[in-house]
């Protein structure tokens, strides 16, 4: 009986044993799936998360965004290569360059980086940028951009009225304020851009802010400036009324303007052609914006200058930026073709430079 008695509990034991053992098994499986190694999770995963980002940019990005990585903005100027940009800005700077190499519009192409030149430029160091002033097209506003790029104000906001175009306080260098070789140096590295407009448009803006509405801090457009025309081009000279477009007109077509220029100083800058102002042939520009395309060129030149996150072009009202052509045939329809013809034998420049058509009214 004993004998009986100790391999009942021997096999007791056993069985325990291997339950132990059975129950030892279970549980280190249940804790290998458990806690199974999350980097060789996440490795099997990724690839599959991937895959998902892939398709859905491919479906999202349209096809004409994806440009040549040598074309891709940087807001960087290179020597003699063009930065990335749309196809109308790359058209714009070549229609530009076949323009300089008429030989037939040189006259009117092609001026002298001079000093009244370099003093249309204004200059951000800290961001490498030259901006031409070209006026009546929305300058303002860019100087306003540079000014807070140079630190002088903190937001385009900040900056009152009086100090934009007052270039001992603006903060705004001038290109002529630099020595030979340091303007070289700026002409060569940097980004450069300026804004056109409709030339003729552009100049029944220039007569209405200074001749019409004539801000009072102004005086000398209507009380120097406008009398000297008068007196050289009035056909009626008893009339009294004061400068007509007419007159205006015919002051700008003569082709011996330049000796009432030199008389009225810089302030015929709102008038004279973008060549003179710019001398868009001399000087290899990286961008030239449109006023009638602002809404899409101001960003564009704020990303291809490489500072469209530190600053914004301000608001621009809607409808400023169309062009009038309703306003601008007003304006010419009691001009005569002689006169307009003069007028437009000397912005024919403009005109061919950055693709503005011939007007209408000169067809017919």
């Amino acid at each position: 009986w004993l004998t009986s008695d100790n391999m009942h509990h021997q096999w007791l034991l056993l069985a325990a044993c291997f339950w132990v053992i059975f129950m030892f098994m279970v549980a280190s499986k249940f804790i290998t799936l458990t806690f199974k190694d999350p980097d060789g999770y996440g490795a099997k995963q990724e690839p599959l998360i991937l895959t998902a980002v892939t398709k859905v940019e491919e479906v999202h990005v349209p096809e004409e965004k994806h440009w040549p990585e040598e074309f891709q903005p940087t807001g960087k100027v290179f020597s003699g290569n063009l930065i990335h940009q749309p196809l109308v800005h790359m058209e714009r700077l070549e229609l530009l360059r076949n323009v300089c190499r008429d030989t037939a519009l040189r006259d009117l192409s092609h001026t002298t980086v001079s000093k009244f030149v370099l003093d249309r430029i204004f200059v951000c160091d800290k961001h490498k940028i030259l901006f031409c002033q070209t006026p009546k097209v929305g300058n303002t506003q860019w100087k306003k951009v540079l000014i807070v790029l140079n630190g002088a104000f903190s937001s385009i906001e900040e900056i009152p009225e009086n100090i934009v175009h007052d270039h001992e306080k603006n903060g705004l260098p001038r290109l002529s304020s630099f020595s030979d070789s340091e303007i070289k140096k700026r002409l060569n590295l940097y980004f450069k851009f300026f804004i056109v407009r409709d030339p003729f448009e552009r100049l029944i803006s220039a007569f209405k802010d200074k001749f019409v509405h004539n801000p009072r801090f102004e005086p000398w457009y209507r009380h120097e400036i406008a009398p000297g025309i008068i007196r050289k081009y009035r056909k009626n000279r008893t009339e009294t009324k004061g400068l007509q477009f007419e007159d205006f007109v015919r002051y700008l077509g003569d082709p011996n303007h330049r000796w009432l220029d030199v008389q009225f100083g810089d302030h015929i800058i709102h008038w004279v052609t973008y060549v003179e102002l710019c001398a868009p042939c001399e000087i290899t520009y990286s961008v030239i914006g449109h006023h009638e395309t602002l809404e899409d060129d101001a960003p564009y030149i704020l990303k291809a200058a490489g500072i469209d996150h530190l600053v914004s072009y301000p608001t621009i009202p809607p409808g400023i930026t169309v062009y009038n052509r309703t306003k601008v045939e007003r304006y010419f329809s009691g001009i005569s073709k002689r006169d307009i013809r003069r007028l437009y034998a000397r912005f024919e420049g403009d005109f061919k430079l950055f693709g503005y058509r011939e007007p209408d009214f000169l067809l017919n």
